[in-house]
């Protein structure tokens, strides 16, 4: 992963929300977050870094309560991390260039990846696609 922006940085820049999930691999209440419910085409960012990490083209309804989508914009943009914490084994996604922590990819997506990568609504920044 890349190097990460310091803590001071981080904690200047972002809300303590954002700083919870992406640095305390923290979750939000479900179907609280702001991108939840956003239909609007776009890019979805990382919000440390400002990078691509998925498109709402990707984007679906899983019920779930957090913005769920069935693929990343790249490939290289969110790296997969063995997660057994509380209990439970699962695959956390975090930014391949900060290590920001995203939420979790499950195997229980739609086609054509099968894969629902549910992710934290504070760990992304929305940049609209222009006409959107």
């Amino acid at each position: 992963m890349g190097q990460k922006p310091s803590d001071a940085d981080l904690r200047a820049r972002l809300t303590p929300e954002q700083y919870r999930v992406t640095r305390e691999q923290g979750t939000e209440r479900a179907f609280t977050g702001e991108h939840y419910h956003n239909k609007r085409t776009a890019q979805y960012l990382c919000v440390v870094r400002e990078e691509s990490l998925f498109s709402s083209d990707s984007k679906y309804d899983s019920g779930s309560g957090w913005p769920s989508f069935w693929q990343p914009a790249a490939p290289k943009s969110v790296a997969a991390v063995d997660d057994r914490s509380h209990g439970m084994h699962r695959t956390e996604v975090r930014c391949t260039n900060c290590g920001a922590h995203f939420g979790h990819v499950f195997e229980d997506g739609p086609q054509p990846t099968g894969q629902r990568y549910c992710i934290n609504p504070a760990a992304l920044d929305f940049k609209p696609e222009s006409g959107s």
